[in-house]
Parts: C-alpha cells; structure tokens; sequence
C-alpha cells in the first residue's frame, strides 16, 4: 500500500502520472474490503499548480469478483471509472467530496483508498450473472420457494388476517 503513497512535496510543476496494477492482494490488505478479489488497473494524473495546490485525475478500468444477488455465486463484474478532486495542503487533513486537504507538515497523499472507493464505486447495485449462466440448482430452488410465496395456495389458509381483508374487499 506504500507504493501508493505519493510525496506531492516532492512534484515538480505539470503533469506526473503513475500507473497500478490493483489484485487480489490490494483487497485482502484492506480492512473492512467488501470485494476480495480483482484485477484493475488504475492511473492517477497529478497536476500540480501552486506549491500547494493540485488536480488529481483518477481512471480505473478491470474486473471484480462480486456474488450474484440470484444465485450466490461468485461472478466478474467489469469495472469502469474516472473522477477528478481537487488537492490541497491545510493544516489539518480532511476530505469533502471532491476537495482533499493534506496535512502540509507531511504532504503525502494515499490513493489507495481512493482508487477502492472509485472501485466500489463503479459496481452496480444489482448484480447478476448473464441470462443461463446462474447456478442451475440455487436458480430450481429459488423458483420453487417463490412459487410457494407467491403462488398457488390461498393466502387465507396461511393466516387468518389475510380472510378479514378479503371480507372487507369483496363489502367495499
């Protein structure tokens, strides 16, 4: 994780890119990593303008193991991003959308949590593996347990609540 600490003491004026190879090592290190497994590559542009004042350009681009919402299993899910902030020294460090402020006394700043975050980022809240390609076995049971849910016995039998409300129903 070191090696993405980048010295922006160290910078001289223009343009400074660095390039990562981000797997599955990068998310076991991290604590409390929702995705255990990938394989992205991540650049950073870093501008500096001032002595401290910079522009930070972020691009992800790769693969991440996720379990499907259907079938539980493990499944890739491609992986695609860019984001930009705007970095400055302060006296104290903070980070507010898209303005980050580093400590000048130490003037490192740590992209790894950055480039996870853009990473977790680019995921889609649902997902699901291709039409067919879910686990055959969980996708029978998940069929029968909603067909038993949602099907054919009548919802009176299950609970006498439900047999009220059709009374009022059928009077209404």
């Amino acid at each position: 994780m070191k090696a993405m600490d980048i010295d922006l003491k160290s910078l001289t004026e223009g343009d400074h890119e660095f390039s990562f190879q981000i797997d599955d090592s990068f998310f076991q290190n991290l604590s409390d990593a929702e995705i255990k497994q990938g394989n992205v590559n991540a650049k950073a542009v870093i501008h500096k303008t001032t002595d401290s004042s910079y522009t930070l350009a972020l691009a992800i681009e790769g693969n991440v193991t996720v379990t499907c919402d259907l079938c539980l299993d493990d499944m890739q899910q491609p992986v695609s991003a860019t984001s930009s902030f705007i970095v400055n020294m302060g006296q104290e460090a903070s980070s507010d959308d898209d303005v980050i402020t580093i400590d000048e006394n130490e003037g490192i700043l740590s992209l790894a949590w950055l480039i996870y975050e853009a990473i977790v980022l680019a995921i889609p809240i649902k997902h699901v593996h291709a039409p067919g390609k879910c686990n055959d076995a969980m996708t029978k049971k998940l069929e029968e347990l909603s067909a038993t849910r949602s099907g054919d016995e009548d919802a009176a039998d299950t609970d006498p609540r439900w047999a009220k409300l059709e009374q009022l129903k059928q009077q209404g």
